[in-house]
């Protein structure tokens, strides 16, 4: 072990840490590209988004096409930190989550069905980041060469 290395103690609780991080980390590429998609389809074609005439919170199609496609965007660059471990990337994801998640609960009306699966994606998103804890590392010597760190 290199001397200026930390040794991180373990747990059976941060195989599950990882795991809901890894978990975390897939949903937001999914849930990127699903968005990505979604904006470029709404950019192509004013025909993707059904027509609500007495909606609220009324937008364009453009304006929901360019919402979904830079939220992607920033889903997926949010989920490339998670999967690197940087620390504020867990933040930022959950951040970006709950974005999505009201920008598709405003897009319901537009699509049903497709607009609750993605609430689902990133409300799972919000869960696994928000349970994600690091290992911790020790506060002592570093382990004798023979011990298993615990």
């Amino acid at each position: 072990m290199a001397a200026d290395q930390v040794p991180v103690r373990t747990t059976a609780a941060d195989g599950w840490a990882l795991g809901l991080a890894f978990f975390a980390g897939c949903m937001m590429v999914i849930i990127a590209i699903f968005q990505v998609v979604a904006g470029i389809a709404a950019l192509a074609s004013d025909d993707f988004y059904q027509r609500t005439p007495h909606y609220v919170f009324a937008a364009t199609i453009t304006m929901w096409g360019w919402t979904h496609l830079v939220l992607g965007i920033v889903i997926g660059f949010a989920a490339a930190g998670v999967f690197a471990g940087v620390g504020p990337a867990r933040a930022i994801g959950m951040l970006v989550a709950v974005l999505g998640a009201v920008a598709n609960f405003l897009d319901l009306p537009h699509r049903p069905l497709w607009s609750l699966v993605l609430i689902v994606l990133d409300v799972a998103v919000v869960w696994a980041l928000a349970m994600y804890t690091r290992p911790y590392r020790l506060s002592g010597p570093p382990p004798a060469p023979g011990d298993a760190a615990r």
